[in-house]
């Protein structure tokens, strides 16, 4: 079990390993962190930080290390909203979305990607090989294979299952909250930013998508400003949760420009959050989170709905804090 502790006490204590996580209340962000830091989404953010982090203390590139990151969920099978063991759509494939963008503002994308277990690996790839930044469905996987990925099947058994109850009891998609610890159809992404020794800013966002959508859906993950924006002069952002709420406010450039005129991490995502709330009637239906990196290692984060949460890694600790919501401020 993970202990709590305040989010707005900085340890003084050098902590290893993530099952010394802690976690708190994320009301103030810490400034003045010392670089490198690695900060990314929900629970399994931890050991993604720990492999992101090997990169990060051997003086490496942040987008090396966020790279690094989201593959350890990408490949594991017991998160069931990223990568291999991801949740199905409607018609039981497996379909993944990713994005990644450096300090220089090069990004690479892909969507709607089959049979490709690290959809971030060929994002990089996508940024760094051709003209362009998204690739989707079969043109994505042509790449992906051309480039020496394998096909492989991301469906397993126990996902399989899932959705073949799902199909015979004639259910219907429906959004759900907090997907992160619960064996129910949604999905909740993992989203990366990280800042090396050189003060380098990169991000990463990867998912399967939300569980049981309709055939051809993609939601904000892959997509520069929406699920991701990065900018080496001023921060980066990644969000969560229910994608159409993030696309149609443009939320990650949206805390990325309010940082650029001034505000704080925190204050930033709270901000995003609030335009979502203005903007959507049906807002708290869903969850959205943000975390948000600027480039003094300062960070913050805040949400929709109760219950999100997101993990630090520095030279002095290792935790996993819970957002302030603005569902509990009302």
């Amino acid at each position: 079990m993970i202990s709590r502790r305040s989010f707005i006490t900085k340890s003084s204590l050098v902590v290893a390993g993530i099952g010394l996580a802690k976690t708190g209340i994320s009301t103030n962000s810490f400034q003045n962190n010392k670089l490198p830091i690695v900060i990314s989404t929900w629970n399994h953010g931890l050991p993604a930080n720990e492999a992101a982090w090997k990169v990060l203390s051997a003086g490496g590139h942040s987008l090396d290390a966020v790279e690094a990151g989201v593959r350890i969920p990408e490949g594991d099978p017991k998160v069931i909203t990223v990568g291999y063991g991801g949740i199905p759509d409607a018609e039981g494939k497996v379909t993944l979305d990713a994005c990644i963008m450096d300090e220089k503002g090069r990004a690479g994308c892909v969507t709607y990607l089959q049979h490709i277990k690290h959809p971030i690996s060929v994002a990089r790839l996508v940024m760094e090989k051709t003209p362009h930044v998204m690739l989707s469905g079969k043109g994505a996987l042509e790449f992906a294979l051309d480039n020496g990925f394998k096909k492989e099947k991301l469906l397993t058994p126990e996902r399989k299952a899932h959705w073949k109850k799902w199909k015979k009891e004639k259910r219907q998609f429906s959004n759900k909250i907090n997907i992160e610890n619960q064996e129910i159809e949604n999905h909740d992404t993992i989203g990366m930013l990280a800042i090396d020794k050189d003060g380098r800013i990169s991000g990463a966002c990867t998912t399967s998508g939300m569980g049981f959508k309709m055939p051809g859906r993609v939601g904000d993950s892959p997509i520069i400003g929406a699920g991701l924006f990065v900018d080496g002069e001023i921060g980066g952002a990644v969000a969560t949760g229910s994608g159409e709420l993030v696309m149609k406010t443009l939320g990650t450039f949206l805390v990325v420009e309010l940082m650029r005129n001034g505000m704080s991490p925190s204050r930033a995502c709270e901000e995003a959050v609030k335009r979502i709330a203005k903007k959507i009637p049906d807002y708290k239906q869903h969850q959205i989170g943000y975390i948000a990196l600027n480039k003094d290692g300062e960070y913050g984060s805040f949400c929709i709905q109760p219950g999100f949460n997101f993990a630090v890694k520095t030279d002095e600790k290792t935790e996993l804090e819970d957002a302030e919501a603005w569902l509990k401020k009302l």
